[in-house]
């Protein structure tokens, strides 16, 4: 690109620079987010400045893209997962003592459920997660009563596979 094309860009941006900074205050919450967001704009106008004609004023052109800019970021903002920064989760977290026996007890139940057919293996899954029987028996295309005693024989076929391990 001509050099006078870049420092031209370069004088406007630096003398009309407080438009982009009141835009990010306005969408960010914090100074990161708000580097991040004049950087964006600035990238913005530089790439649409070639097709500046100049028949509005600068700063208006300049407050339309930059406006532009944050409000599609915005929306893809909401859009997203909101996440929390390690530092702010770090101090939430509960602390717990790691429990080596009951970490082998699972180990020992999933290892017997792993001996299980596919459908006891759901039903399993499925009484794990706090399915209530009619919703199990839907699911599984059985009746009620038909899934509470399969559920009886199995925790009676697990309870055999584990003492037999020694893991009860």
């Amino acid at each position: 690109m001509n050099p006078e094309f870049e420092q031209q860009f370069v004088y406007l941006l630096e003398e009309h620079q407080n438009i982009l900074h009141k835009i990010c205050k306005l969408y960010t919450a914090d100074a990161d987010a708000h580097k991040d967001l004049f950087q964006e704009m600035v990238i913005q106008l530089w790439k649409a400045y070639p097709s500046f004609k100049g028949q509005a004023k600068f700063t208006t052109w300049a407050y339309r893209v930059a406006l532009n800019t944050a409000i599609s970021l915005y929306r893809v903002k909401k859009r997203r997962v909101e996440t929390v920064t390690w530092d702010n989760a770090i101090h939430n977290m509960v602390y717990e003592e790691y429990n080596s026996e009951q970490e082998d007890k699972l180990q020992y139940l999933y290892a017997a459920v792993h001996e299980l057919s596919d459908i006891e293996k759901a039903l399993v899954y499925m009484y794990l997660e706090d399915k209530d029987y009619a919703e199990i028996a839907e699911t599984l295309g059985v009746s009620e009563v038909n899934a509470r005693v399969r559920m009886n024989r199995i925790k009676t076929k697990l309870k055999v596979i584990l003492s037999q391990r020694g893991a009860l």
